[in-house]
């Protein structure tokens, strides 16, 4: 319906504009053949004052569509157009003003049915005519011009319906199949709404242009969520998995205590089952958070969080070789640093030293962890970082398999990521600056190391 509109709008202007310039050049053509035929009355009055008469105005200057009457100087008809008759040009002053003032006027008389367009024109006084010094009038009735607008806006009207009626129906047909896509789209969307099912993908038959562009991008959206799903489902499994085996022995050692009352071996064990379901559930709240977006990130120096996290450790060594500042959550990467030098501790040779590098070269932030043992070996990290793995060195010693995870996923939510090499985990972030070399290792001097 707005193409049909704007079309009908569109030829309106059009017509309105048409019949204006039409009406002025078809007034104008009037007006001059008003002018000519005044003009070769005053040539004939010039040249022949004496052939002045109706027959010569009949005969050699009169159209048929054309009245003329010929006035001497006191307003009196010398000579007029038979076709005339016995009516009289109705002419008002303007006839006299012609006379006295040597001006032509243009007019138009309102005559029943038709208006009549007027001309008077002075005639020059020479040449001693009966007309010498009086006026020329030339009249005619303009109902050839209005017949003509008549039938252009006529002409005009039932154009602007049919081109507006076609307009419609093209519009209409064009819109319902370029619609045709969207409502298909919109269809599907409806249905995973109903459904709840992120698997399913929206189809957009014969979809081109914004359409397929729109269709892609949901269909991205609805398979970035299907695979957050995936992931929750496997998360909550896992996470159930996990969580039974600590609190299955709890209960049983709350049994025994209610059967047979407490015994410092079983309190003990008490102690143990509560404090490795606390790190789990802690572990797992820290990976719930890496999974949020980071809000509100703060400047951090990467030598204060290597620092922090080496603080409980007495054979960790802090090396700062250029100390760099991150934008980030400070919490959550000292958490992430302290996770890769636990497990440097838990893997590593019993009393080595681990070393803790920070640099800031090359536009990226670093931190290094790195101890004299053999690392993840063959094994791939993107293996050594899934949820709750555990290698075959975890066998025997406490934890609950989410440390790399949640260390990846820091990084990832930093907009950096995690590497390994052998024994050598290192953490790269963005770069936010640079610190100067005044403020981590003087220039020309050793590297600092700190030992907590």
């Amino acid at each position: 319906m707005s193409a049909a509109a704007a079309i009908v709008i569109a030829l309106a202007v059009l017509g309105v504009g048409a019949q204006l310039v039409l009406s002025r050049q078809l007034r104008d053509s009037l007006d001059g053949d008003l002018r000519n035929r005044a003009a070769d009355i005053a040539r004939l009055n010039a040249s022949a004052p004496g052939v002045l008469t109706s027959g010569a105005v009949d005969t050699a200057l009169a159209p048929p569509a054309l009245d003329i009457e010929v006035l001497d100087r006191q307003g009196r008809v010398v000579a007029r157009s038979t076709s005339l008759g016995a009516r009289v040009v109705h002419t008002g002053d303007q006839a006299r003003l012609a006379i006295s003032t040597g001006n032509p006027t243009y007019q138009t008389i309102e005559t029943g049915d038709a208006a009549l367009r007027v001309y008077a024109a002075p005639l020059a006084d020479i040449g001693g005519g009966p007309a010498a010094g009086g006026a020329v009038v030339v009249a005619a009735s303009t109902k050839d011009v209005e017949t003509t607008l008549h039938r252009v806006r006529t002409t005009l009207t039932i154009g602007v319906i049919a081109a507006a009626l076609l307009g419609a129906l093209v519009a209409l047909a064009l819109s319902r199949r370029a619609l045709r896509p969207l409502r298909t789209l919109t269809a599907g969307a409806a249905l995973v709404g109903t459904t709840g099912d992120p698997a399913r993908r929206l189809a957009a038959a014969d979809a081109s242009g914004e359409v397929r562009e729109l269709t892609d991008t949901l269909n991205q959206m609805l398979a970035a969520l299907d695979s957050a799903s995936d992931a929750e489902r496997r998360f909550v499994a896992d996470a159930s998995h996990e969580l039974r085996t600590p609190l299955t022995a709890l209960r049983g050692n709350i049994d025994y205590v209610a059967a047979h009352g407490a015994s410092p071996d079983v309190v003990g064990d008490l102690q143990a089952d509560a404090a490795r379901l606390a790190r789990l559930v802690e572990d797992l709240l820290a990976l719930a958070r890496e999974d949020r977006v980071m809000h509100h990130p703060a400047e951090v120096a990467l030598d204060e969080v290597a620092r922090a996290a080496a603080a409980d450790e007495p054979s960790a060594i802090v090396e700062v070789r250029q100390a760099a500042m991150v934008s980030g959550d400070r919490d959550a990467l000292e958490r992430a640093v302290s996770n890769l030098v636990a497990n440097a501790v838990r893997y590593g040779p019993h009393g080595a030293p681990i070393r803790l590098i920070v640099d800031g070269a090359g536009g990226v932030a670093t931190i290094t962890v790195s101890d004299e043992g053999r690392g993840l070996g063959a094994i791939p990290l993107e293996q050594a970082t899934a949820r709750f793995w555990r290698g075959a060195a975890a066998d025997g010693t406490q934890g609950s398999g989410l440390g790399l995870s949640i260390v990846a996923a820091t990084a990832t939510r930093h907009g950096g990521r995690l590497t390994a090499d052998g024994g050598t985990f290192m953490l790269e972030l963005p770069l936010l600056r640079r610190v100067s070399d005044s403020a981590a290792t003087p220039q020309g001097a050793e590297p600092r190391k700190d030992m907590p």
